[in-house]
């Protein structure tokens, strides 16, 4: 079988290429070993959210006295909260595969292997191409201590799929977006949960203030959280889990929980892809790739999690997706990804883009911040919300918006507006004159540019 472009993985990036190349006029095939719509869909990003709405509401029924409610015998369903949370995957699985039949792509379920530049093998069929993406994304990636692998310690797909996890107490190895995220539904659900990062504070990628403040908030809803904690061992048996760390002065300490949560990352995910005549530059077990996805094989590009050194966010590979199909085409970058937002659900939730005050600094670029916090914010006040912020970072000179962190309400709604605000060359002062509508969460950008401009 012949076809102008082969895509090996169906996920955020894998699909979103397939649908532009085939709507470009190209013959594409697209192999999935498992599931279209990939790890986001599937058991990573889409599950975790539907989850995490479930165990939150549960948790501010909790609260609803506060607010003049009185809700009693309130109880969650944890078969039911998955039942659910499969029904949107579902739906939207179901969602990917009509765009595919509609965009005439050919779906060969299966495990793809690249022979050579332009064959590929998938099935016992083989299969011509003109060009290759390859979009097989990510797994979780074991670091070397010892009992990380027994019985009772579970990764993310284990709490994710079917009918998941459910834990009275749960000690997560890793304090990244996973860690966190997974952090917050189980303390909602009541767990006793314990996060151990080994960096110097959690979610290490992210300005120190924004996992200071998650630090203070997840401590305040009960979450233990130790950073610069170095696991030794992990003993026991599923349901008396025993894990011993050293804490950031050396002292060694246990924790004993039903369950263990490995959230300390995750790796390319290249098993079976080449075949024994062929190879792809790696860095790092991902494979190298330039800002177009071109790897050091022509004719064949990487993008998303496969590539390396790369931003593991869904939104990224699929604008890498629609950038390599581009480049296939011999056409401009349809997206630009010098400006990308990154996104965290916690309750508050927690958004980046662009510069942090501290990235801007080590690159000697001098700065001023504005800052509005959410105290100030009417509907914050209305709905309860634990104490955040948002800044803003901008050129000193200029005024332009080079940065945004926040930790509030709608933050992974909000940073849309702030990521275009960069990406065209936005002064503080400029979104300062941009009305937003009262009362809403929006109010806080303007409030935080307005403390710009009044300086």
């Amino acid at each position: 079988m012949k076809f102008d472009i082969a895509i090996i993985g169906g996920g955020p990036g894998g699909y979103t290429a397939a649908e532009k190349a085939a709507k470009a006029g190209r013959s594409v095939v697209l192999f999935e070993k498992e599931d279209l719509g990939g790890t986001c869909l599937n058991r990573g990003c889409m599950p975790t959210k539907a989850l995490l709405h479930s165990a939150e509401t549960y948790a501010a029924l909790g609260h609803a006295q506060d607010l003049g409610v009185q809700a009693q015998e309130i109880h969650y369903d944890f078969a039911a909260m998955h039942q659910r949370k499969d029904q949107v995957v579902a739906t939207l699985r179901q969602g990917v595969e009509k765009l595919m039949k509609a965009s005439k792509v050919t779906v060969v379920a299966g495990q793809a292997c690249i022979q050579e530049a332009g064959l590929v093998t998938c099935q016992g069929e083989t299969y011509e191409v003109g060009d290759i993406i390859i979009a097989t994304g990510s797994q979780v990636s074991y670091p070397p201590i010892p009992g990380l692998r027994l019985p009772g310690v579970y990764n993310s797909r284990d709490i994710l799929e079917g009918g998941g996890q459910n834990f009275a107490s749960l000690v997560i190895v890793g304090g990244g977006v996973v860690g966190v995220e997974c952090a917050t539904l189980y303390r909602c659900l009541g767990c006793e949960v314990t996060v151990l990062e080994a960096a110097d504070h959690i979610l290490p990628f992210m300005d120190r203030e924004i996992a200071q403040r998650l630090t203070m908030i997840l401590k305040k809803q009960g979450v233990k959280v130790e950073a610069k904690a170095s696991v030794q061992k992990i003993e026991g048996t599923p349901g008396a889990m025993t894990v011993t760390y050293t804490d950031k002065k050396g002292a060694e300490h246990t924790v004993t929980a039903q369950g263990v949560l490995a959230a300390a990352g995750r790796k390319a995910n290249l098993e079976g892809l080449f075949g024994p005549d062929f190879s792809l530059e790696l860095d790092r077990g991902g494979i190298v790739g330039d800002a177009d996805g071109r790897t050091s094989v022509p004719h064949v590009y990487v993008i998303g999690d496969a590539k390396a050194r790369n931003i593991q966010l869904a939104h990224v590979a699929s604008a890498q997706g629609e950038n390599a199909v581009a480049a296939i085409l011999g056409q401009k970058p349809a997206l630009d990804l010098s400006v990308v937002p990154s996104c965290v659900y916690t309750n508050p939730e927690i958004a980046s883009v662009g510069l942090t005050e501290e990235g801007a600094k080590a690159a000697g670029i001098p700065v001023k911040t504005g800052k509005y916090l959410t105290g100030a914010n009417g509907k914050c006040l209305i709905e309860g919300t634990e104490s955040g912020y948002v800044k803003l970072v901008t050129d000193q000179a200029t005024g332009r918006i080079l940065g945004a962190q926040m930790v509030c309400p709608r933050a992974t709604d909000l940073v849309g507006e702030l990521t275009l605000a960069i990406q065209k060359g936005i002064t503080a002062g400029e979104l300062a004159t941009v009305i937003h509508p009262h009362p809403t969460f929006s109010e806080m950008l303007f409030g935080a540019a307005e403390s710009l401009r009044a300086e």
